[in-house]
């Protein structure tokens, strides 16, 4: 059984949740699923704490907010706010480790079994994955860049955005932001699609 660390971790806390995995975020059954973000793996923080994308200075939070996705900036200990807003949060991989380097290709290419199992159970709208390079591997799309991917005669939209980590400097808040924003357009779209004759209230974005 997990229980979180609920202040900052100790290097032995991070030690031990080597050991540990984190629930995934998913809305209720038959409940709004309008996209579900998937990260490559747990570090070791977010193990320790039990909350997904909780090392500082990791974007997730902060993007999803600035995106208009959330109404406000939700702390990592508030994941389970994210069903009410149509939203989940998995993993491609469920080991946690230090860096995402450390996971093995066969790892990866497992967790993309993984991980259409579970978009086939709940059925969101749009899959969303964290990590080119990790979605490279784990599809077997080596030239796969940002952004929307080729259509599937089956399952949701996929659409890879940036890494969010903290380690990944090259890309810019501002810049995650924007790509987090071209989901929430098309989930927005899907919306008016499947909704046609009426309003769909979606949480306002940010000035």
């Amino acid at each position: 059984m997990l229980i979180p660390v609920t202040t900052r971790p100790s290097p032995a806390d991070l030690e031990a949740a080597r050991n540990r995995t984190i629930p995934d975020i998913l809305p209720a059954p038959g409940e709004l699923f309008r996209v579900l973000f998937c990260g490559i793996n747990p570090g070791l923080y977010s193990a320790a704490t039990g909350w997904h994308f909780a090392r500082p200075g990791n974007r997730f939070w902060p993007a999803l907010h600035l995106s208009g996705f959330t109404p406000r900036l939700l702390a990592p200990a508030e994941q389970d706010l994210l069903p009410g807003y149509g939203l989940g949060i998995t993993n491609l991989v469920a080991r946690p480790t230090g860096q995402a380097s450390e996971l093995a290709d066969a790892e990866l290419k497992a967790g993309a079994e993984r991980l259409a199992i579970l978009v086939e159970r709940h059925r969101p709208r749009i899959l969303a994955i964290a990590g080119v390079t990790a979605y490279r591997t784990a599809f077997g799309h080596p030239r796969a860049v940002t952004g929307p991917q080729p259509p599937s005669p089956t399952g949701p939209r996929v659409w890879v955005l940036p890494n969010p980590s903290g380690l990944n400097a090259h890309w810019r808040l501002d810049a995650i932001a924007t790509a987090f924003s071209a989901v929430r357009t098309a989930a927005d779209t899907e919306d008016q699609d499947l909704f046609p004759e009426r309003t769909v209230v979606l949480p306002p974005s940010p000035p």
